[in-house]
C-alpha cells in the first residue's frame, strides 16, 4: 500500500502541537486531547477509498485497544474515542465536547496555511490530479472539479474550513491561514 505522505508522522506531530496550544487557550482536558491527537489517524483509508468516512471510527476503536494495552486510565476512553471519531471531515460527526472540538480544529488547521497548500498538492499528486485547468485555472466558466484539478480543492473544501472551526482560538488561526492561501493563489495566478 502506498504511504499517504500528507497524513504521515509529521502531520500527527503538528496536530498534537496545535492541539496542545488550543487546549491551553481553551482550558480543555489534556488527558483526553493528547492521546486523541496522537492517535487520530492511527487508521485511515486512502482519500479515494469508498469507505473513507469509516476511517475515524476504526481509528477510535484501534486507539482504545492500544490505550487499554498500556493501562491508560479507562475513565477517559469514551471522551478519547469520541474526539477521534468526530475529528474526521468525511465522517460528518459533530464534536460534542470541548476536547473533541479541539482535536477536530487542530486537524483542520493542518489543512490550511503554508502546510495546507503543500499537503493539498501532495494528496492531489498521489491521486494523479493535475494542478489546474490551463484554459480556466480558477474555474470562472466551468464547474469546480477537485478530482481533476488541485486548485479547485481550495474552493470546494479548504476555503470553507475556517467556517467549521469550533473554538475561538482556532477561528482566529484559521482566518490567518486562509488569507495566506488566498495570497498564494493570487501569486499563482500571476505566474500562470
Amino acid at each position: 500500500m502506498q504511504q499517504d505522505l500528507a497524513h504521515d508522522l509529521n502531520h500527527v506531530l503538528r496536530v498534537v502541537k496545535t492541539a496542545k496550544t488550543l487546549c491551553a487557550s481553551e482550558g480543555a482536558k489534556l488527558e483526553v486531547v493528547l492521546p486523541a491527537a496522537y492517535l487520530h489517524d492511527c487508521f485511515s483509508f486512502p482519500k479515494n477509498h469508498p469507505d473513507r468516512a469509516k476511517s475515524s471510527k476504526i481509528a477510535g476503536d484501534k486507539a482504545l485497544e492500544f490505550l487499554a494495552s498500556i493501562d491508560y486510565p479507562a475513565k477517559y476512553f469514551e471522551a478519547i474515542h469520541h474526539a477521534i471519531v468526530a475529528h474526521s471531515f468525511s465522517a460528518k460527526i459533530k464534536p460534542e465536547t470541548l476536547e473533541a472540538q479541539i482535536v477536530q480544529d487542530a486537524d483542520r488547521l493542518d489543512a490550511l496555511g503554508a502546510i495546507g497548500v503543500a499537503r493539498c498538492i501532495q494528496v492531489s499528486s498521489s491521486l494523479g490530479v493535475g494542478l489546474y485547468d490551463a484554459e480556466d485555472p480558477f474555474s470562472q466558466n466551468r464547474e469546480l472539479n477537485d478530482r481533476q484539478f488541485t486548485i479547485d480543492h481550495f474552493y470546494t473544501k479548504l476555503f470553507k474550513l475556517k467556517d467549521t472551526m469550533n473554538t475561538q482560538s482556532a477561528i482566529v488561526e484559521a482566518e490567518k491561514r486562509t488569507v495566506f492561501m488566498k495570497e498564494y493563489l493570487t501569486q499563482l495566478g500571476a505566474e500562470i
